[in-house]
């Protein structure tokens, strides 16, 4: 389980029943938390024991560290979980090693669940306009669907980012992304989750879900005796798509970096790096932008311009329990696209960016 103590919430799915299912590689699953799907999709030995301990950094952290050597090729990999005093997230720090002679493929996708409901929209970033399905077999325009997709025909056009409007099993994953967050966010508890890693190891954006339908909600009672329903917010390493693996050559090993953070208030993110989530929304010739941060950061600077001249211009001082929230009259009939965001910390280094796109 994972809580937000500022919004006193479950930021990632809390099953309170552990009631597996046929749906692991090797039989049993049970659904909530992040599971992590290594060497193989759904883990075979994720409903089996593993090696742990519990430690302590020097700053005041707590870290919980996962060993496993996996049955299929005999690969290691070492996990580092570790929250920090005063910031507001999870890092996760993995090491894959190849401990033997010969290269070994694998895949790596952390599976957080999420609660979804009629209100539930999936965040993905506002350059991703195309979807695919695993294997790259079908495509779909994203977010508004308009076409046929796993067989459900969603002309002239549905908003297929919203849990309620997929009606059978579903996955779908982003088509290119310069982007290093996807995310959900609950319109009616104004909450969300957010995934923070380099985009350049992981390019992997996706959900899943069982379907908003008979079926999906069977499956839901097959998995859990009273948490409702709930879906994948997939995050692939060295992959942008399923089941597609990568290799590891003999002795190697790959080490990467994964944040997962609890956001509230702002809609849905424009862009984000594990320090800073900025929203920017064009909505009855006004804009609005919203900033959240995970920890206490002092003295940046907000800039928004537009067509390069600016239109305001302020400091911000920034902590979890306080979003930033402005809104400025924008009545001109303005090109979206010369709108820019610009965030700079005390050393006039440029932290994050945004340009609103049409």
């Amino acid at each position: 389980m994972a809580y937000d103590k500022i919004a006193d919430r479950h930021f990632i799915y809390y099953n309170q029943v552990i009631k597996p299912a046929l749906v692991g590689l090797t039989g049993p699953w049970i659904s909530g938390g992040i599971e992590f799907n290594w060497p193989q999709h759904h883990r075979p030995s994720t409903f089996e024991a593993v090696d742990f301990e519990i430690g302590e950094g020097a700053d005041g952290s707590k870290i919980v560290y996962i060993n496993e050597v996996e049955k299929m090729f005999h690969t290691k990999a070492m996990v580092a979980f570790t929250l920090y005093p005063g910031r507001a997230y999870i890092e996760i720090n993995a090491t894959l090693y190849n401990r033997s002679a010969l290269p070994q493929t694998f895949l790596w996708w952390a599976n957080p669940a999420v609660k979804v409901n009629d209100f539930y929209q999936s965040v993905f970033p506002s350059d991703v306009n195309a979807v695919f399905d695993h294997g790259k077999r079908d495509v779909s325009d994203f977010p508004i669907a308009t076409g046929t997709y796993y067989k459900v025909n969603y002309a002239p056009g549905t908003d297929i980012s919203f849990y309620k409007n997929i009606p059978v099993p579903t996955s779908y994953m982003a088509v290119n992304s310069a982007y290093d967050f996807v995310g959900g966010y609950e319109h009616d508890t104004g909450a969300g989750l957010l995934h923070v890693a380099d985009h350049h190891v992981s390019p992997g954006k996706k959900q899943w879900t069982w379907g908003h339908s008979d079926f999906g909600q069977a499956w839901d009672r097959n998995l859990t005796d009273e948490d409702g329903p709930y879906i994948e917010l997939m995050t692939g390493m060295y992959t942008d798509n399923q089941p597609d693996f990568s290799w590891i050559m003999p002795y190697e090993s790959k080490t990467f970096s994964q944040y997962f953070l609890p956001y509230r208030e702002l809609g849905i993110v424009k862009n984000a790096t594990k320090d800073l989530l900025l929203a920017l929304e064009a909505q009855d010739d006004q804009l609005t932008i919203k900033l959240f941060a995970t920890a206490k950061q002092s003295g940046l600077q907000l800039m928004l311009t537009y067509n390069g001249e600016s239109r305001l211009n302020t400091t911000v001082d920034l902590d979890p329990e306080n979003i930033f929230n402005v809104s400025i009259p924008f009545t001109e009939n303005y090109e979206q696209d010369k709108v820019a965001v610009h965030i700079k910390n005390g050393n006039g280094h440029t932290v994050l960016s945004f340009y609103l796109a049409k």
